[in-house]
């Protein structure tokens, strides 16, 4: 057993009975391929909840200021996180982020950047169309509806992968592409709210 699925198998013992996750549409995520797994961002768990919900292991950026604490550090990179300089353009990340697809695994994005403080969906930012152009990943929509209240359900919704080719093709923007994964995932929250 790798640590990955260790710390899944941990993780889901405490997160899904504590907040009765119940999640939808994890058939929608490919089985294999570079996919791009774009959720809103609500709450420090949503990464874990992502992580022990997607049917494959998922790779977070995460805040460089996460791999500065010694023991933290090392389970942080063991669980397929990679550090991301916050409020500007880190190359470094970027590269790390297009690898991670290319080599056919998972990436999951939070575009809004940081947690939304009054729960509601904010505004992406251009770097999950940067990935979704730069790669020929599919990208999965996803929405985590609260409260993270403990025995409140809390929902994970996967969406359709949307159809990124004739946007490819089109040559479209970074923005363009990322408004329309954000328009997604607002869909689905209305819809599971």
């Amino acid at each position: 057993m790798t640590f990955y699925s260790f710390a899944k198998s941990v993780a889901s013992s405490i997160f899904k009975p504590w907040y009765r996750i119940e999640a939808i549409g994890m058939d929608q995520v490919p089985k294999e391929g570079g996919v791009l797994i774009c959720a809103n961002h609500i709450h420090n768990f949503d990464p874990i909840v992502v992580g022990i919900t997607a049917p494959r292991p998922v790779h977070f950026m995460a805040k460089e200021e996460l791999f500065r604490v010694p023991v933290l550090s090392g389970i942080v990179r063991k669980c397929h996180a990679f550090p991301v300089k916050r409020g500007m353009s880190d190359r470094e990340a970027l590269r790390q982020g297009i690898k991670v697809l290319k080599e056919g695994h998972v990436l999951g994005l939070f575009p809004e950047g940081t947690r939304s403080k009054t729960g509601e969906l904010g505004k992406g930012l251009a770097g999950a169309g940067f990935f979704a152009l730069r790669t020929d990943c599919t990208v999965v929509p996803c929405a985590i509806i609260g409260p993270y209240k403990s025995l409140r359900k809390l929902k994970v919704i996967y969406g359709k992968p949307l159809p990124m080719n004739e946007l490819r093709s089109a040559k479209a923007s970074a923005e363009e592409v990322t408004e329309l994964i954000m328009a997604e995932i607002h869909k689905l929250i209305k819809e599971y709210r």
